[in-house]
């Protein structure tokens, strides 16, 4: 399969960023400099990473790693870039768990110094499974493991979300509440469906997000549960494992909220499955013994006690999710230019085939 160009990531320049981002930083640390400046290969579309150390007799760390909002004239991918719930977060899950995350060192609500606000954290080393080529093909470290170290890093991923979704006093995670009426998750997914008219604002709708959304309905579940901090983009892909297969940060917490333990464990598993079906539709194997979903829900009902429940809704929810984000993915791709309009919209979701079955209800045995 030829891989395509990487969308468009940001319309910054990245030596005027660095400019100023050595101008702040001494107002932090008097004397201190921001050196070896870089922007990793991996960037975001939503917030932007940038990489770099700190020169100064005492630094607090050398080597730091910087979240910047998402830059407005880039076509954004989230309507807001709040970034310090981010920073919160990443403070309430170090204090309050054993899960490893980066350290955050300062926060800068003014937008001024770098345009936008921003925070910085200790840059921990690490390896992550790749999302461009995607992981499930050929020719990267997690594809080349054996199929026991596989296991271990899964085994080691859903353990740090049980430990995340039971080591979290939920009253102390109120700040995440999602605005609006009703329980959780139903805040949570009308926090989505307000995402989907944002994304499809003065554009063609999907008829296919609109049925799903139908099809949600119909699976609603009885009892949600009670709500836990849930990390909101749970994925193999986020993570830095170290040469044994073991987690040693926890990264992108955007999209945290106070929802449901299967919101997590719908999502994980579910991108998971996005990437394999896409590996399996050009020919190859991919990783299909990986990140079972009948493995995934027993492991984390031993480690916590509590079996997930309703998952025909949350995989749904999670494909429903990224179909959100997949569209605005393409209709950026469109404003930039890197492809053309298709006369379908729902066509612009790399993965209409699959969610539309999943809608239908022909997507097959959901334990894989």
């Amino acid at each position: 399969m030829a891989t395509a160009p990487r969308p468009r990531t940001t319309t910054r320049d990245p030596e005027d960023l660095a400019r100023r981002l050595t101008a702040w930083l001494g107002t932090r640390l008097p004397g201190a400099k921001a050196v070896g400046i870089a922007v990793p290969a991996s960037n975001g579309m939503s917030s932007e990473t940038l990489l770099f150390d700190i020169e100064h007799p005492e630094p607090p760390v050398r080597a730091c790693a910087l979240r910047l909002a998402a830059d407005p004239a880039a076509y954004t991918v989230f309507p807001e870039y709040d970034m310090v719930r981010q920073y919160r977060t990443l403070r309430l899950v170090a204090e309050r768990t054993d899960v490893p995350v980066p350290r955050v060192l300062w926060l800068e609500e003014d937008p001024e110094p770098l345009g936008a606000p921003f925070f910085v954290m200790t840059r921990v080393e690490g390896r992550v499974p790749p999302d461009v080529m995607p992981y499930t093909y050929a020719g990267n470290w997690l594809h080349a493991a054996s199929d026991e170290e596989r296991a271990r890093l899964e085994a080691a991923t859903v353990r740090l979300l049980a430990r995340l979704h039971d080591q979290v006093p939920p009253q102390e995670a109120e700040f995440l509440v999602l605005p609006g009426a009703g329980d959780p998750l139903r805040r949570h997914v009308d926090a989505q469906r307000a995402y989907y008219e944002w994304v499809v604002d003065g554009v063609a709708r999907s008829p296919l997000i609109e049925d799903a959304f139908d099809r949600l309905a119909q699976l609603w579940p009885r009892d949600p549960g009670t709500p836990v901090l849930s990390w909101g983009d749970a994925r193999i892909g986020n993570i830095l494992y170290d040469d044994g297969f073991t987690p040693v940060a926890v990264l992108d917490w955007e999209m945290a909220a106070l929802a449901p333990r299967e919101t997590d464990l719908g999502w994980m598993i579910y991108l998971h499955r996005f990437f394999q079906d896409l590996t399996a539709a050009s020919g190859q194997r991919g990783l299909p013994g990986f990140l079972r979903r009948d493995r995934v829900e027993a492991r984390y009902a031993e480690l916590t006690g509590h079996t997930p429940r309703d998952m025909e809704f949350h995989i749904l929810y999670a494909a429903l999710r990224h179909a959100i984000v997949m569209l605005r993915v393409a209709r950026r791709q469109v404003y930039f230019g890197e492809v053309p309009l298709p006369a379908d919209p729902d066509t612009l979701i790399l993965h209409h085939g699959s969610l539309r079955a999943m809608v239908q209800g022909s997507y097959g045995d959901a334990a894989g």
